[in-house]
């Protein structure tokens, strides 16, 4: 028998730790499965060791295993040698190089679902997807086993539509006119979005600035039925729960395999009873598609097996070598999101973005002629009724209805950077733009971010205002101000492009 020991630390998987000299009784090996059992029910766990942390006859539970199995500090258990899963040897096939079965595929995403399998086994698991790719019959089983381990919601009406941008575009807050322009126009929308995983705020982050995001699948649907629309977290529901342990897994390595985007994607989207789905694919330097061509490429995968799963799936190429709109950051770009929807001025790539992304989802379900969806959203937000669709949407989602892009308040130090020579705006880096808001404290820190005075193209007078950093921390400011200097986010030109060794930016 051993005695509990608890220790409050997330790992991802179920883990326990051993004392060495338990574990060499044991014949346990660090990253072997040991049986965990109790008066309350057995669980298998990856096993690590220690001679340190904890004492002989002692079993350091971590915070997982501990909550499937209700266990206290103190309470003994029994631990014997465990059986590996079977899915490692499925890991082991792909890394060869084979096809994956139906079957196969199903046992690695239930071991991913129940936590079976170590940070180390799932990231062989990503590297091998990444490195030899999944063919069409595989990500159809692979989108099917995501769906089927995990929660799905029901809708009692249709049509129901989605859209979904696969990111890389600072700035990219479409998805707070684009909804609301849709479900003003009779069209049940119920969007689920992710938190930013590298950029300055995904379209939960911003819409957190005016309401809750964290919702029940129940609240998506019955929000969705009533009013229309919903701009909710994804990660709040347990909808293809699979697919946040693999994007956990691919994080630190900076791997984003295709055959697991397209997965991805249509899995969550399956699981929310989406039937229509526009996907946003900007297109670009510095972006995760650079080319016209990829992008068709990529976008004809995303339609294939949408039909194959049962979704019909329209692709829009968007511009993305630069920022959509002016503000970067979760409440600069709530605050612009607002803006246009209450009438004011903003950036004409915010506006048309968002209309024609509406549009084309009213063309895809008949709620407007083909050719003539981009017009019926332009009416839509001009008439207001997009505003009134919004403050609906953020009432039942449990904000305050009467917010205006005045109240919104952003990062309260600040920094402007203003122009040391006449010119026009030649580039504006996307990734520059990332790091440095992410430097200044976005999105963890709402108010963080970056304000452009001038976009690409736009000429420019010495000593007039190009960009503004935001920071809610004075410190975080100084950083991004440092790294701004290291990295400039915006270059100058003129009819002269450049000097050797000297190159104009900002």
């Amino acid at each position: 028998m051993f005695k509990v020991r608890l220790i409050d630390m997330k790992q991802g998987a179920y883990e326990a730790l051993l004392h060495v000299e338990d574990a060499n009784e044991l014949g346990v090996h660090p990253l072997d499965r040991i049986k965990i059992s109790s008066d309350k029910g057995s669980l298998i766990c990856v096993a690590n060791t220690t001679d340190s942390m904890i004492k002989k006859g002692e079993i350091g539970v971590f915070t997982e295993a501990r909550h499937e199995m209700g266990l206290a500090e103190g309470e003994e258990v029994n631990v014997l040698l465990g059986e590996k899963p079977a899915s490692l040897k499925f890991i082991k096939k792909k890394i060869t190089g084979q096809k994956l079965s139906r079957d196969e595929i199903y046992s690695i995403i239930k071991d991913v679902v129940n936590n079976n399998l170590s940070d180390i086994e799932l990231s062989a698991y990503v590297t091998a997807v990444s490195i030899r790719e999944m063919d069409s019959d595989e990500i159809v089983n692979m989108i099917d086993a995501m769906v089927e381990n995990g929660e799905k919601i029901t809708f009692d009406k249709s049509p129901i539509v989605d859209v979904h941008s696969i990111g890389g575009v600072p700035g990219n807050k479409y998805a707070l006119l684009t909804i609301p322009i849709v479900a003003a126009n009779g069209v049940t929308i119920p969007k689920t979005s992710s938190r930013a995983i590298t950029s300055p705020s995904g379209i939960s982050d911003t819409m957190e600035v005016l309401a809750p995001v964290a919702l029940t699948a129940q609240k998506i649907k019955h929000i969705a039925e009533t009013v229309g629309g919903t701009l909710a977290w994804g990660g709040g529901v347990n909808m293809a729960p699979a697919d946040d342990k693999i994007i956990r897994a691919e994080y630190p390595l900076s791997l984003d395999p295709r055959g697991q985007v397209l997965a991805s994607v249509l899995a969550k989207k399956k699981a929310a009873g989406i039937q229509y789905l526009l996907i946003d694919m900007p297109t670009g330097r510095g972006v995760k598609v650079e080319t016209e061509d990829d992008a068709r490429r990529f976008a004809q995968d995303f339609v294939e097996l949408g039909r194959r799963v049962g979704i019909k799936v329209e692709c829009a190429i968007t511009y993305g070598s630069q920022p959509v709109g002016r503000a970067i950051g979760p409440a600069l770009e709530a605050r612009e999101a607002l803006m246009a929807l209450e009438g004011k001025p903003v950036s004409n790539s915010l506006i048309e973005k968002s209309c024609s992304l509406a549009g084309i989802l009213l063309e895809m379900v008949g709620a407007a002629e083909r050719g003539k969806g981009r017009a019926i959203a332009e009416e839509t937000l001009k008439s207001g009724k997009a505003l009134a669709k919004i403050k609906e949407i953020i009432q039942a989602q449990g904000g305050d209805p009467s917010v205006t892009s005045d109240q919104i308040k952003v990062g309260q130090f600040k920094f402007d950077v203003l122009s040391q020579e006449d010119g026009y705006v030649e580039k504006i880096d996307n990734y520059s733009v990332i790091q440095i808001c992410r430097m200044a404290g976005a999105p963890k820190d709402k108010g963080a971010g970056m304000l452009f005075h001038k976009k690409q193209g736009n000429q420019v007078k010495k000593g007039e205002l190009v960009y503004s950093i935001y920071a809610d921390n004075e410190k975080k400011l100084e950083w991004a101000k440092s790294l701004a200097q290291k990295i400039p986010p915006v270059s100058l030109g003129g009819m002269v492009l450049g000097r050797v060794p000297d190159y104009k930016t900002i």
